[in-house]
């Protein structure tokens, strides 16, 4: 059977899962009557939940003969890791760009890296039925783009379809019968070359993503390079040096039919496919027949530029809500982690209570504490902290990120100038359309930490801000951190409302009446700059004497509530995030007030 491979890339929210789900709908792969969840691909509950797609999956459909699979990835550059393995798959990309909003910084990142690889795009103008669409000049701006980015001749020279991936049509000209895929279908089957492989040569397939099924053990998808694989064939792999991990037998071959693996007897060259039968081998490793030698080459993968220490809940609540707490635990999992993600890197911290998770940016850790936390476990979080590097002449250079926002005009000046304060440079202001303005910029990662929040905040939420690795420059200097101090509880038991009414003056309450609370948790932000221990725990003096107003109701101010993002941005370095399956907590790092007094001193004289 003929077979094509392309990839849908795209920046987030321009409508990559919506249109695969047309796809899928009018090739035949649903029946007519069946029940089929709204954005299909995005299956894991993390996902649904944010609207968006955070580990890249497979499926296929036949059209006229031809087998067309789809490889749906990521949008945020946080998995990127996830789209520079899944590039090197497929034989062509769908760049999909909103007709309003144009190219975006993600697309700029992963498109980057597909002209890069030599593939030739196919531009999906989506979203045209928009009010502020503006497809032709989206057009141009995605010449440009890709100018930019040194495509060749070839790439330059791409087709431009025109669609509403939600209405499920898409045509050559906005003029079009608007009907249905069809033609978006013959375009990929024209445009797009057949997989360049050998079938007589032995079996080779470079795995590029890894899971774990409770039936099959370890399962590895990737595209077979060269050669047939069949059922219970003796096989080995090869890590990227060209060591041997293993030999095994393939214990299953599941090749994606629609949404659904099916299993199959055997696959050839050029087809993506998953195999069963491993106990080492992971992704970037090849699995080949015993004759070959060479291992198949893999994408590098860009380092990491942030870092949090993951350790062991000691808090005096610690048990209490989940059943995974202990540092072996803890350390499986994340080493279970690493290796099907690539982008992550784990090392152990000298304690061995401890383990340093370095990563591509706060959302992908964020999304990695959420899904632990899920599963039961218990953690103390550190603050994330950048990851510098030195160059030949010994200078220090940290992470700069490109940093694109679309504000309303009036909020323009305030995101400038707290840009500024965390030391971003200006690049570029233009109108973006409906009265928006596009700034840009060139910021220190570490600059970035916690800002979402306060930008959102600027600007009444109307704004939105991307953020896409760049490179390393120059250290910039030293960035303000957090102004105010926290409030911080002098014992343990449960928070009383009325304590916590005569506190109201001293700050805003992270907590309500009634929650569990123990000595050195943080229970709110002080209005000053210092930090204050207080007793949340004092409850209202009972007398015989009545008096008018005396017993009236305690109304207290709703406490901020801080999501697990906001709460890890949040903290200072002396700080931790306590998160449980059921709570986020903030405390100290040292929870005695005394030996905090100490580690106090002590890093004042060291300094």
């Amino acid at each position: 059977m003929e077979l094509r491979n392309i990839a849908i890339i795209a920046h987030v929210d321009h409508g990559k899962t919506t249109l695969v789900d047309a796809m899928l709908k009018q090739s035949g792969t649903f029946r007519e009557n069946q029940l089929v969840a709204e954005r299909v691909m995005d299956s894991n509950d993390l996902e649904k939940e944010r609207g968006i797609t955070i580990l890249a999956k497979c499926t296929s459909v036949d059209w006229r003969g031809i087998r067309i699979n789809i490889v749906d990835t990521p949008g945020h550059a946080d998995f990127g890791g996830e789209v520079e393995r899944i590039l090197s798959m497929v034989d062509g990309v769908v760049v999909l760009v909103d007709a309003a909003e144009g190219p975006m910084p993600q697309t700029k990142f992963v498109t980057g890296k597909a002209l890069g690889l030599g593939l030739r795009p196919i531009v999906v103008i989506n979203k045209v039925d928009r009010g502020d669409a503006r497809p032709h000049q989206v057009h141009d701006e995605c010449f440009d783009l890709f100018a930019a980015l040194d495509a060749d001749d070839d790439q330059l020279d791409f087709p431009t379809m025109f669609a509403v991936g939600r209405d499920g049509w898409a045509d050559d000209s906005l003029e079009g019968p608007r009907k249905d895929l069809s033609s978006l279908f013959d375009l990929i089957v024209r445009h797009v070359p057949p997989p360049k492989c050998d079938l007589d040569a032995p079996f080779a397939m470079l795995a590029t993503t890894l899971e774990a099924d409770p039936y099959l053990g370890r399962v590895l998808t990737g595209r077979i390079h060269s050669g047939t694989a069949r059922l219970n064939m003796a096989v080995k792999s090869l890590s990227r040096d060209g060591d041997l991990l293993e030999q095994f037998r393939i214990s299953k071959i599941l090749a994606f039919r629609g949404i659904e693996r099916v299993p199959v007897e055997s696959a050839e060259a050029g087809d993506i496919v998953a195999l069963a039968g491993m106990t080492k081998c992971t992704v970037a490793d090849t699995i080949c027949a015993p004759e070959a030698v060479e291992p198949l080459h893999a994408q590098p993968i860009d380092p990491p530029t942030l870092a949090m220490i993951f350790s062991v809940n000691d808090s005096p609540l610690a048990g209490q809500e989940g059943d995974k707490v202990t540092s072996r635990v803890i350390g499986a999992r994340l080493y279970r982690e690493a290796e099907s993600n690539v982008a992550i890197r784990i090392s152990e911290t000298p304690g061995k209570d401890a383990f340093e998770v370095a990563g591509r940016g706060e959302l992908q850790l964020g999304v990695l504490i959420e899904t632990m936390r899920r599963e039961g476990f218990e953690l103390g979080v550190s603050r994330p902290r950048v990851l510098f590097q030195t160059d030949e002449n010994g200078k220090r250079m940290e992470p700069i990120e490109e940093v694109f926002i679309d504000v309303d005009e009036e909020y323009s000046g305030v995101v400038v100038e707290k840009m500024s304060l965390r030391k971003a440079e200006l690049t570029g202001m233009r109108p973006s359309g409906g009265g928006k303005t596009r700034v840009t910029f060139l910021a220190p990662s570490r600059g970035l930490i916690g800002y979402h929040g306060e930008f959102l905040t600027d600007t009444r939420g109307t704004g939105l801000m991307n953020r896409v690795f760049h490179g390393y420059a120059p250290y910039k200097g030293p960035i303000d951190g957090r102004r105010n101090g926290v409030l911080i509880s002098n014992g343990t038991g449960e928070a009383v409302t009325y304590a916590l009414w005569n506190l109201e003056d001293r700050g805003t309450m992270f907590i309500p009446g009634g929650v569990r609370i123990y000595e050195g948790m943080i229970i709110g932000e002080h209005t000053r700059g210092n930090d204050l221990e207080v007793n949340a725990l004092k409850a209202k003096q009972l007398t015989n004497i009545r008096a008018a107003g005396k017993d009236e109701a305690v109304k207290l101010t709703p406490h901020r509530r801080l999501s697990l993002e906001q709460a890890i941005a949040y903290i200072e370095d002396d700080e931790l995030v306590e998160v449980t399956p059921k709570s986020i907590r903030l405390r100290k790092r040292l929870l005695d007030p005394n030996e905090r007094k100490k580690a106090d001193r002590a890093s004042k004289n060291s300094d």
